[in-house]
C-alpha cells in the first residue's frame, strides 16, 4: 500500500528534496507541494493525502493554523498531519498536538527517521517517545486546557480495561508494550486502543494522550498512571 504524502514548507529546495526522497521509496508518492499554510489546507481538501509533512513558519498562515483546520474538518478525518521543523521546542510541540497533529519531528532527522516517522504517522500512531511525552505534556498540556468536563463524565464511556490502556498510551507505550504490561496479543490491545479513540473522539493516538493528561486519568505531576494500570 503507497502512503500518499503532501509536502507544505515555503522552501522550495526543501520540498524538491523531500519530493526526491519520497517519490524515491516504494511505499511513499508525492501528491502536492504547498508553499503556505493556506495552500496546504486547500491541497488538502483536494488531494487527500495520507500524510501532510508540515512545517510551522510559513508566510499567509502557519503551519499550527493549517493543522487546525485541516484536523477540525470531518472531510479530512482520514489526513494526519506531521509537523517537521526546526523549532523543536516543548512549546511548539504542545501548540502542535493542541492542533490535532499526530507527531513532532525536527529538521535534523536523518532520512530513514523521517521516513519511518511518516510510515509511523498514517498507521495511526502518535509519533511521540515515551520521554518526550511526559516533558511536553508535564510542562503544557495539563495546565492551560482542562478538562472541559468532569473525569468521570468524560471517561465513564470507557471500559475498565480502555481506561488502563488509555493511561498506557498517555506514557507512551506502544501496542507491543501494552500487550506484554497487559499480557495481551498486540491485536487485542491495538482493539483496545482503537475502541478508546472512537469513544472519546480522539483521532489518533496523540489525541488520546492530550485527553488521557487533561481529564487526570495519568498525573500531570509525575507522569505516572493512576491505580488502576497493572505493574
Amino acid at each position: 500500500m503507497t502512503t500518499r504524502v503532501l509536502l507544505a514548507d515555503d522552501q522550495a529546495l526543501l520540498r524538491g528534496t523531500f519530493r526526491m526522497l519520497f517519490d524515491a521509496t516504494d511505499d511513499m508518492e508525492t501528491v502536492g507541494e504547498a508553499s503556505d499554510g493556506r495552500e496546504a489546507v486547500e491541497l488538502a481538501g483536494a488531494q487527500r493525502p495520507d500524510v501532510v509533512l508540515m512545517d510551522i513558519r510559513m508566510p499567509e498562515m502557519d503551519g499550527l493554523e493549517a493543522t487546525r483546520l485541516i484536523s477540525e474538518s470531518e472531510e479530512l478525518a482520514d489526513v494526519k498531519v506531521l509537523i517537521l521543523t526546526t523549532f523543536e521546542d516543548d512549546e511548539h510541540v504542545a501548540e502542535a498536538l493542541r492542533a490535532g497533529a499526530s507527531g513532532f519531528l525536527g529538521k535534523g532527522a536523518r532520512p530513514e527517521e523521517l521516513l519511518d516517522a511518516v510510515r509511523t504517522v498514517a498507521g495511526g500512531e502518535a509519533l511521540l517517545s515515551p520521554t518526550a511525552t511526559r516533558a511536553l505534556i508535564t510542562r503544557f498540556l495539563a495546565q492551560p486546557d482542562p478538562c472541559p468536563v468532569s473525569v468521570p463524565e468524560r471517561l465513564e464511556c470507557l471500559t475498565p480495561r480502555e481506561r488502563d490502556v488509555t493511561a498506557l498510551v498517555a506514557l507512551g507505550l506502544s501496542n507491543e508494550e501494552i500487550a506484554d504490561r497487559l499480557f495481551v496479543s498486540p491485536l487485542t490491545a491495538k482493539t483496545h486502543v482503537n475502541r478508546a479513540m472512537t469513544k472519546l473522539a480522539a483521532r489518533d493516538r496523540a489525541q488520546l494522550v492530550v485527553v488521557a493528561y487533561q481529564c487526570g486519568l495519568v498525573s500531570p505531576v509525575t507522569g505516572e498512571s493512576g491505580p488502576e494500570v497493572p505493574a
